[in-house]
């Protein structure tokens, strides 16, 4: 998997391909899935739900940039396979997973693999986990707009160049638009008091 699917296919990170080297995907699959677990494609776990495939999850991880001090959040526990391969690269990992009967399966997996920096949460990801926060990096897990659905946001260092961006969901995919430069002041409240 490590060759064919990841290096083959672009990911560079040895971080990030020894973590998805030493995470057992196949204890996240249903049993009767096991043999397929290292295929690079998404497996169904029950309740509607898969585990990404191998190559998505490398991806997405690779795209943090993560380099072992971070606190992270991934919104849709799943299976806990992407909990589990960040766990091994950032310093925390708190994941929310709407569906009980998921959450439950993940942390008992976590647990036996001796993961004792990922937090699970049964909860609405769309809230967020405010008690945990503030976050050095954010991981969505599950599609957060839908078609036609849009997000505005300023990205970019505080208190220096930031661009106003537009992300819209057109025909299935992401669009972004940078709009102008903008300058906004840093969120404040609980969390901005907590990172001080």
């Amino acid at each position: 998997m490590i060759e064919r699917d990841l290096r083959g296919r672009g990911i560079k990170n040895a971080r990030v391909l020894a973590a998805m080297d030493a995470v057992p995907r196949h204890l996240f699959v249903p049993e009767p899935l096991r043999a397929a677990a290292y295929e690079d494609r998404p497996l169904p776990i029950g309740a509607g739900q898969t585990i990404s495939q191998p190559y998505i999850v490398a991806f997405m991880t690779e795209l943090l940039e993560l380099k072992g001090d971070e606190k992270v959040l991934e919104i849709g526990t799943g299976s806990g396979y992407q909990a589990a391969v960040l766990a091994r690269l950032a310093r925390e990992v708190c994941s929310i997973e709407i569906l009980p009967a998921l959450s439950e399966r993940a942390r008992e997996v976590l647990l036996r693999l001796g993961f004792a920096n990922v937090h699970l949460k049964v909860g609405d990801g769309f809230f967020g986990w405010r008690e945990k926060g503030p976050f050095d990096a954010i991981l969505l897990t599950a599609a957060a707009l839908r078609e036609g659905g849009r997000l505005v946001m300023p990205l970019g260092e505080e208190r220096r160049a930031q661009r106003l961006m537009r992300f819209t969901k057109t025909g299935g995919k992401p669009v972004a638009e940078d709009l102008t430069a903008v300058l906004f002041v840093p969120l404040t409240g609980a969390i901005r008091e907590e990172a001080r």
